[in-house]
């Protein structure tokens, strides 16, 4: 009664009742049939090591072998890297104002700067104008994408062209006539 109020009974009948040489035979089949593995012991590094190797054996993605460079996977590059050097100039120039503010005042940065000789002004300006109006123009492309605008083959190339036809006009007029 007990084994019932379990849910034992069926299991345990069939256990009892079920003759040795059936039992024995699924038992000896279990064993034999399973391969034994040979673990060892390794230390970090040489887990490392073995996993570098295997890395290394990987193939490298396919984009940079068979896939001819695109406008539109350069110009989001483009578009990431012009905005992490944005911010990493502007973070670095806060963070340099705040640790010496004495140093990098406004007094003394245009000071520095107007002491530097022509040359040095327009490419300076150059360097900060281009990546600031490639960004802010391709911005404004991203921007008409989400309204849904321009999002065909031939519209994502239009507005690259655009972008990269406006980058160059207001880089020339920033670093030249501002």
């Amino acid at each position: 009664m007990s084994t019932r109020a379990l849910g034992l009974g069926a299991a345990l009948r069939k256990a009892a009742f079920s003759p040795n040489l059936v039992r024995n035979q699924a038992v000896l089949r279990n064993t034999l049939g399973k391969r034994f593995i040979q673990v060892e012991s390794l230390t970090p590094s040489a887990e490392q090591n073995i996993l570098n190797q295997q890395r290394l054996k990987r193939p490298s993605s396919p984009h940079f072998t068979i896939y001819q460079p695109q406008l539109t996977w350069i110009g989001s590059i483009a578009n990431r890297v012009t905005g992490v050097g944005l911010s990493v100039l502007l973070y670095g120039f806060s963070i340099a104002y705040l640790v010496a503010p004495t140093t990098f005042s406004s007094q003394n940065v245009v000071e520095f700067v107007a002491g530097l000789p022509d040359a040095v002004k327009y490419t300076g300006k150059a360097i900060l104008a281009a990546p600031f109006s490639f960004h802010a123009f391709n911005g404004i492309r991203h921007l008409s994408w989400d309204l849904v605008k321009f999002v065909s083959v031939k519209g994502a190339y239009v507005t690259g062209y655009i972008v990269l036809a406006s980058t160059a006009v207001s880089t020339a007029f920033l670093t030249f006539f501002k």
